[in-house]
Protein backbone atom coordinates (compact mmCIF):
# COMPACT_ATOMS: atom_id res chain seq x y z
CA UNK A 1 0.00 0.00 0.00
CA UNK A 2 0.96 3.80 -0.79
CA UNK A 3 2.34 5.55 1.92
CA UNK A 4 2.59 8.79 -0.72
CA UNK A 5 0.96 11.88 -0.79
CA UNK A 6 -1.73 13.00 -2.98
CA UNK A 7 1.03 14.87 -5.17
CA UNK A 8 3.58 12.28 -4.68
CA UNK A 9 4.19 8.43 -5.74
CA UNK A 10 6.54 5.58 -4.93
CA UNK A 11 8.94 4.64 -8.34
CA UNK A 12 11.93 2.18 -8.49
CA UNK A 13 15.10 4.29 -9.87
CA UNK A 14 18.72 3.21 -9.82
CA UNK A 15 20.90 5.36 -7.16
CA UNK A 16 23.76 5.28 -9.59
CA UNK A 17 24.42 3.13 -13.60
CA UNK A 18 25.14 -0.42 -13.16
CA UNK A 19 24.05 -3.86 -10.99
CA UNK A 20 21.12 -4.60 -10.06
CA UNK A 21 21.84 -3.77 -6.66
CA UNK A 22 21.68 -0.19 -6.81
CA UNK A 23 18.54 -0.03 -7.31
CA UNK A 24 15.93 1.80 -4.47
CA UNK A 25 12.66 2.55 -3.44
CA UNK A 26 11.76 6.73 -4.27
CA UNK A 27 9.56 9.07 -3.30
CA UNK A 28 8.95 11.66 -6.26
CA UNK A 29 6.31 13.74 -7.57
CA UNK A 30 3.56 12.22 -9.51
CA UNK A 31 3.74 13.21 -13.12
CA UNK A 32 1.05 15.38 -14.65
CA UNK A 33 -0.61 15.27 -17.96
CA UNK A 34 -0.23 17.47 -20.38
CA UNK A 35 -2.42 18.32 -23.73
CA UNK A 36 -3.05 14.64 -25.64
CA UNK A 37 -1.71 13.10 -22.62
CA UNK A 38 -3.00 10.49 -19.80
CA UNK A 39 -2.40 10.05 -16.54
CA UNK A 40 -2.88 6.45 -15.32
CA UNK A 41 -2.57 4.47 -12.18
CA UNK A 42 -0.36 1.66 -12.57
CA UNK A 43 -1.60 -1.98 -11.62
CA UNK A 44 1.44 -3.57 -12.99
CA UNK A 45 4.79 -3.22 -15.11
CA UNK A 46 6.08 -5.63 -17.22
CA UNK A 47 10.37 -6.46 -16.57
CA UNK A 48 12.34 -6.45 -20.24
CA UNK A 49 16.15 -7.17 -21.28
CA UNK A 50 16.21 -3.19 -21.60
CA UNK A 51 15.53 -2.34 -18.91
CA UNK A 52 18.59 -4.51 -17.61
CA UNK A 53 20.54 -2.78 -20.08
CA UNK A 54 19.56 1.16 -19.49
CA UNK A 55 20.29 0.52 -15.59
CA UNK A 56 23.73 -0.31 -16.76
CA UNK A 57 24.19 1.95 -19.63
CA UNK A 58 22.62 5.03 -18.11
CA UNK A 59 19.40 5.14 -20.30
CA UNK A 60 20.96 5.83 -23.93
CA UNK A 61 21.12 9.60 -22.75
CA UNK A 62 17.15 9.21 -23.06
CA UNK A 63 15.89 9.93 -19.33
CA UNK A 64 15.03 12.52 -17.40
CA UNK A 65 15.68 12.70 -13.25
CA UNK A 66 15.12 11.11 -11.34
CA UNK A 67 15.34 7.84 -13.92
CA UNK A 68 13.08 5.88 -12.87
CA UNK A 69 12.84 2.22 -15.20
CA UNK A 70 10.44 0.46 -16.78
CA UNK A 71 7.91 0.72 -20.10
CA UNK A 72 5.48 -2.00 -19.86
CA UNK A 73 3.12 -0.87 -18.32
CA UNK A 74 -0.94 -1.99 -17.19
CA UNK A 75 -3.77 0.40 -15.58
CA UNK A 76 -6.23 2.61 -14.76
CA UNK A 77 -6.81 6.12 -16.59
CA UNK A 78 -6.63 8.24 -13.45
CA UNK A 79 -6.31 11.99 -15.28
CA UNK A 80 -6.70 13.06 -19.12
CA UNK A 81 -5.33 15.81 -20.48
CA UNK A 82 -6.23 18.81 -23.06
CA UNK A 83 -7.52 17.14 -25.81
CA UNK A 84 -7.86 13.56 -25.14
CA UNK A 85 -11.06 11.84 -26.51
CA UNK A 86 -9.87 8.76 -26.52
CA UNK A 87 -10.01 7.37 -23.20
CA UNK A 88 -11.67 8.61 -19.63
CA UNK A 89 -10.99 8.35 -16.19
CA UNK A 90 -11.87 4.88 -15.12
CA UNK A 91 -10.68 3.46 -18.43
CA UNK A 92 -8.66 -0.01 -18.36
CA UNK A 93 -5.91 0.51 -20.54
CA UNK A 94 -2.08 -0.95 -21.44
CA UNK A 95 0.70 -0.02 -23.29
CA UNK A 96 4.91 0.78 -23.76
CA UNK A 97 4.58 4.63 -24.07
CA UNK A 98 7.47 6.58 -24.97
CA UNK A 99 10.27 4.39 -25.60
CA UNK A 100 13.15 4.39 -26.00
CA UNK A 101 12.76 7.68 -23.69
CA UNK A 102 11.75 7.50 -20.62
CA UNK A 103 8.28 5.97 -19.77
CA UNK A 104 8.85 5.37 -15.51
CA UNK A 105 6.56 2.62 -15.58
CA UNK A 106 8.20 0.92 -12.00
CA UNK A 107 6.03 3.42 -10.54
CA UNK A 108 2.31 4.08 -9.32
CA UNK A 109 1.81 6.49 -12.01
CA UNK A 110 3.21 7.28 -15.44
CA UNK A 111 1.94 9.55 -17.73
CA UNK A 112 2.04 9.53 -21.29
CA UNK A 113 1.03 10.45 -25.17
CA UNK A 114 -2.97 8.81 -24.98
CA UNK A 115 -2.50 7.34 -28.07
CA UNK A 116 0.24 4.86 -27.04
CA UNK A 117 -1.95 3.23 -25.15
CA UNK A 118 -5.04 0.92 -26.07
CA UNK A 119 -7.85 -0.90 -24.01
CA UNK A 120 -6.41 -3.47 -21.76
CA UNK A 121 -7.98 -7.29 -23.36
CA UNK A 122 -11.08 -7.59 -20.90
CA UNK A 123 -9.84 -11.72 -20.50
CA UNK A 124 -6.55 -10.46 -18.90
CA UNK A 125 -5.75 -8.88 -15.34
CA UNK A 126 -3.25 -6.35 -14.88
CA UNK A 127 -0.42 -8.42 -14.38
CA UNK A 128 -1.17 -10.49 -17.46
CA UNK A 129 -1.61 -7.12 -19.60
CA UNK A 130 1.57 -5.71 -18.12
CA UNK A 131 3.50 -8.66 -19.79
CA UNK A 132 2.47 -7.50 -23.45
CA UNK A 133 3.24 -4.32 -24.95
CA UNK A 134 7.18 -4.29 -25.23
CA UNK A 135 7.81 -7.98 -26.32
CA UNK A 136 4.68 -8.49 -27.82
CA UNK A 137 4.78 -4.59 -30.19
CA UNK A 138 8.35 -6.37 -31.01
CA UNK A 139 7.08 -9.56 -32.27
CA UNK A 140 4.36 -7.91 -34.24
CA UNK A 141 6.15 -5.14 -35.59
CA UNK A 142 8.96 -8.05 -36.66
CA UNK A 143 6.91 -10.54 -38.08
CA UNK A 144 4.06 -8.39 -39.17
CA UNK A 145 5.48 -5.32 -40.10
CA UNK A 146 9.23 -6.03 -41.06
CA UNK A 147 9.20 -9.54 -42.59
CA UNK A 148 5.43 -9.50 -43.78
CA UNK A 149 5.14 -13.05 -42.63
CA UNK A 150 2.61 -15.19 -45.18
CA UNK A 151 0.48 -18.59 -44.45
CA UNK A 152 2.85 -21.53 -44.93
CA UNK A 153 6.12 -19.80 -44.51
CA UNK A 154 8.90 -21.10 -42.21
CA UNK A 155 9.44 -18.83 -39.44
CA UNK A 156 12.48 -20.20 -36.59
CA UNK A 157 12.80 -18.53 -33.76
CA UNK A 158 15.45 -18.33 -31.37
CA UNK A 159 14.86 -18.75 -27.76
CA UNK A 160 11.63 -18.82 -28.67
CA UNK A 161 10.37 -19.52 -24.63
CA UNK A 162 11.81 -16.50 -23.77
CA UNK A 163 9.64 -13.02 -23.53
CA UNK A 164 9.47 -11.72 -26.66
CA UNK A 165 9.92 -15.71 -28.64
CA UNK A 166 7.33 -17.13 -26.89
CA UNK A 167 4.49 -14.44 -27.89
CA UNK A 168 6.13 -14.37 -31.43
CA UNK A 169 6.04 -17.98 -31.88
CA UNK A 170 1.90 -17.26 -31.26
CA UNK A 171 2.13 -14.63 -33.49
CA UNK A 172 3.61 -15.77 -36.11
CA UNK A 173 1.30 -19.01 -35.35
CA UNK A 174 -1.77 -16.60 -35.45
CA UNK A 175 -0.61 -15.68 -39.58
CA UNK A 176 -0.44 -19.45 -40.50
CA UNK A 177 3.45 -19.85 -40.63
CA UNK A 178 4.93 -22.91 -40.04
CA UNK A 179 6.74 -22.25 -36.74
CA UNK A 180 10.08 -23.84 -35.61
CA UNK A 181 11.64 -22.48 -32.44
CA UNK A 182 14.99 -23.29 -30.53
CA UNK A 183 14.72 -23.65 -26.70
CA UNK A 184 16.55 -26.42 -23.99
CA UNK A 185 13.81 -29.55 -24.26
CA UNK A 186 12.33 -29.10 -20.89
CA UNK A 187 10.68 -26.41 -22.11
CA UNK A 188 9.45 -27.61 -25.42
CA UNK A 189 5.95 -28.68 -24.32
CA UNK A 190 5.11 -25.42 -23.01
CA UNK A 191 5.97 -24.46 -27.06
CA UNK A 192 4.31 -27.20 -28.46
CA UNK A 193 0.90 -25.82 -26.71
CA UNK A 194 1.94 -22.52 -27.82
CA UNK A 195 1.85 -23.46 -30.70
CA UNK A 196 5.07 -24.42 -32.40
CA UNK A 197 5.53 -26.80 -35.26
CA UNK A 198 9.10 -28.31 -35.13
CA UNK A 199 11.28 -27.66 -31.47
CA UNK A 200 15.04 -27.80 -31.85
CA UNK A 201 17.26 -28.67 -28.32
CA UNK A 202 19.83 -26.24 -28.66
CA UNK A 203 22.06 -28.34 -26.69
CA UNK A 204 22.01 -31.24 -28.93
CA UNK A 205 23.98 -30.39 -31.84
CA UNK A 206 24.22 -27.16 -34.03
CA UNK A 207 20.61 -25.77 -34.51
CA UNK A 208 21.58 -24.76 -38.51
CA UNK A 209 22.66 -28.79 -39.02
CA UNK A 210 18.65 -29.53 -38.15
CA UNK A 211 16.60 -26.96 -39.77
CA UNK A 212 16.71 -25.65 -43.07
CA UNK A 213 14.71 -24.05 -45.94
CA UNK A 214 14.03 -21.17 -43.44
CA UNK A 215 11.67 -18.15 -44.62
CA UNK A 216 12.29 -15.86 -41.30
CA UNK A 217 14.71 -15.99 -38.63
CA UNK A 218 13.90 -14.02 -35.53
CA UNK A 219 17.49 -14.15 -33.25
CA UNK A 220 16.93 -12.93 -30.01
CA UNK A 221 20.39 -13.92 -28.79
CA UNK A 222 23.09 -12.53 -31.12
CA UNK A 223 26.63 -13.94 -30.66
CA UNK A 224 27.25 -15.89 -33.48
CA UNK A 225 23.50 -16.78 -34.06
CA UNK A 226 23.02 -14.28 -36.94
CA UNK A 227 25.86 -15.69 -38.83
CA UNK A 228 24.69 -19.36 -38.21
CA UNK A 229 21.28 -18.57 -39.25
CA UNK A 230 22.48 -17.33 -42.66
CA UNK A 231 22.60 -21.29 -42.96
CA UNK A 232 19.58 -21.89 -42.37
CA UNK A 233 18.08 -19.59 -44.48
CA UNK A 234 16.74 -19.81 -48.47
CA UNK A 235 17.65 -16.69 -50.22
CA UNK A 236 15.23 -14.40 -50.44
CA UNK A 237 14.40 -14.93 -46.74
CA UNK A 238 14.95 -12.47 -43.71
CA UNK A 239 17.09 -12.20 -40.54
CA UNK A 240 15.97 -10.23 -38.33
CA UNK A 241 18.17 -9.39 -35.60
CA UNK A 242 16.94 -7.99 -32.27
CA UNK A 243 19.72 -8.45 -29.81
CA UNK A 244 21.97 -5.80 -28.55
CA UNK A 245 24.17 -4.67 -30.41
CA UNK A 246 21.44 -4.82 -33.11
CA UNK A 247 23.66 -4.32 -35.90
CA UNK A 248 24.61 -7.52 -36.61
CA UNK A 249 28.35 -7.07 -38.21
CA UNK A 250 29.46 -6.29 -41.49
CA UNK A 251 30.94 -9.76 -42.51
CA UNK A 252 27.25 -10.94 -40.90
CA UNK A 253 25.81 -8.04 -43.82
CA UNK A 254 27.93 -9.08 -46.58
CA UNK A 255 27.37 -12.39 -46.42
CA UNK A 256 23.82 -12.33 -46.27
CA UNK A 257 23.63 -10.18 -49.04
CA UNK A 258 25.91 -12.85 -51.07
CA UNK A 259 22.93 -15.08 -50.44
CA UNK A 260 20.00 -13.13 -51.48
CA UNK A 261 19.50 -12.82 -47.51
CA UNK A 262 18.05 -9.30 -46.28
CA UNK A 263 18.87 -8.37 -42.90
CA UNK A 264 16.99 -6.27 -40.62
CA UNK A 265 17.64 -4.61 -36.69
CA UNK A 266 14.31 -3.13 -35.93
CA UNK A 267 13.66 -0.72 -33.06
CA UNK A 268 10.21 -1.32 -31.21
CA UNK A 269 8.51 1.62 -31.41
CA UNK A 270 5.01 3.11 -29.38
CA UNK A 271 2.06 1.59 -31.79
CA UNK A 272 -1.61 1.95 -30.21
CA UNK A 273 -3.06 0.20 -33.47
CA UNK A 274 -0.83 -2.85 -33.34
CA UNK A 275 -1.29 -3.38 -29.65
CA UNK A 276 -5.25 -3.09 -30.62
CA UNK A 277 -4.70 -5.77 -32.86
CA UNK A 278 -2.24 -7.90 -30.08
CA UNK A 279 -5.47 -7.30 -27.65
CA UNK A 280 -7.34 -9.14 -30.92
CA UNK A 281 -5.16 -12.05 -30.81
CA UNK A 282 -6.18 -12.58 -26.90
CA UNK A 283 -9.77 -12.15 -26.93
CA UNK A 284 -9.73 -14.74 -29.97
CA UNK A 285 -7.57 -16.75 -27.85
CA UNK A 286 -4.90 -17.11 -30.52
CA UNK A 287 -2.46 -15.27 -27.89
CA UNK A 288 -1.97 -15.51 -24.10
CA UNK A 289 1.35 -14.41 -22.08
CA UNK A 290 3.69 -16.63 -19.97
CA UNK A 291 3.93 -14.73 -16.66
CA UNK A 292 7.07 -16.23 -14.86
CA UNK A 293 6.80 -14.51 -11.82
CA UNK A 294 5.22 -11.93 -10.03
CA UNK A 295 6.83 -9.79 -7.58
CA UNK A 296 6.00 -6.47 -5.48
CA UNK A 297 7.29 -3.09 -6.94
CA UNK A 298 9.56 -3.32 -3.67
CA UNK A 299 11.38 -6.46 -4.87
CA UNK A 300 12.16 -4.63 -8.75
CA UNK A 301 15.87 -5.91 -7.89
CA UNK A 302 14.89 -9.55 -7.72
CA UNK A 303 13.17 -9.16 -10.58
CA UNK A 304 16.15 -7.73 -12.34
CA UNK A 305 18.47 -10.58 -10.75
CA UNK A 306 16.30 -13.36 -11.81
CA UNK A 307 15.61 -11.86 -15.29
CA UNK A 308 19.55 -11.46 -16.10
CA UNK A 309 20.04 -14.84 -14.72
CA UNK A 310 18.82 -16.04 -18.24
CA UNK A 311 16.71 -18.80 -16.96
CA UNK A 312 13.42 -17.78 -16.77
CA UNK A 313 10.26 -18.62 -18.98
CA UNK A 314 7.91 -16.20 -20.41
CA UNK A 315 7.67 -12.80 -18.28
CA UNK A 316 8.35 -11.40 -15.28
CA UNK A 317 5.87 -8.56 -13.80
CA UNK A 318 5.95 -6.28 -10.80
CA UNK A 319 2.49 -5.84 -9.19
CA UNK A 320 2.11 -2.33 -8.14
CA UNK A 321 -1.42 -0.99 -7.01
Amino acid sequence: MSTTSDETMRAISPTAWGGAELLAEIETPRPVPGPTEILVRVHAAGVNPTDFKQRVTGGLGLWGDPPILGYDVSGIVERVGLGVSLYAPGDEVFGMPLFPHQAGAYAEYVKGPARQFAPKPQSLDHVEAAALPLAALTAWQVLVDTAAVQPGQRVLIHAAAGGVGHLAVQIAKAHGAHVIGTASVGKHPLLRSLGADELVDYSAGPFEKAVGNVDVVVDTIGGDYPRRSLDTLRAGGVLVCLASPFDPGEDVAAEAAARGVRVAAPLVEPDRLALTEIAGLVESNALRPVIDTVLPLADARRAHELGESGRTTGKIVLRVA
